[in-house]
């Protein structure tokens, strides 16, 4: 069953937004952008349901785990971290300001709040390369798991086994957080309610 149906399927409703299979883009391509068809979960694979997620936090965690990450505590660490970084909001602008893409201009913005210039233009062309919003979740969870950041730990998060704190230390090449915050108390907290 594919992402969108997934989603719909938790929700009981229409989807939130289209999120076509992806999984990784090729960025040492610096004249296309592609992004390969990723391949569908096998249906003996536990899929994880938030208690008490809203329907951005459950989107994501359906997101992680249509792209191969199935540990509860990578998928707990990895949502404790989007939490610290913008409690999943996708218009946030560093500092608590709901600003959309076009009005931050200062700090991080968004999902993981993109802060160097690099990463934050980045964002904007994967959008306007791809016909998205930069605001959207959509455009945002595709540029999370094509940028160069998160393909570098990527076998961190796919890789089971590992406590909070072990895959933390990822989490924290991929993000290069200056404050630890509470990330890892929210990490534990998506682990207690992950079934």
């Amino acid at each position: 069953m594919n992402l969108q149906k997934r989603i719909a399927a938790f929700l009981g409703a229409t989807l939130l937004f289209s999120l076509p299979a992806c999984s990784s883009q090729s960025l040492d391509e610096p004249a296309t952008e592609t992004e390969v068809t990723a391949t569908e979960k096998k249906s003996s694979t536990k899929l994880w349901i938030g208690t008490g997620f809203n329907a951005t936090e459950q989107a994501v965690l359906l997101f992680l785990q249509d792209r191969g990450i199935t540990d509860r505590a990578a998928l707990a660490t990895i949502l404790g971290n989007i939490k610290q970084e913008s409690k999943f909001d996708t218009q946030i602008c560093e500092g608590g300001r709901r600003t959309g893409y076009h009005r931050c201009y200062a700090g991080g913005f968004g999902l993981i709040q993109w802060t160097t210039a690099g990463r934050y233009r980045g964002l904007g062309t994967f959008a306007k390369n791809h016909g998205l919003d930069p605001n959207s979740l959509e455009a945002q969870l595709r540029w999370m798991v094509n940028e160069r950041e998160w393909l570098l730990v990527k076998h961190h998060w796919e890789t089971p086994g590992k406590s909070i704190d072990g895959y933390m230390n990822a989490a924290y090449k991929w993000l290069g957080w200056g404050v630890h915050g509470a990330r890892t108390s929210y990490a534990h907290s998506y682990y207690k309610a992950l079934s």
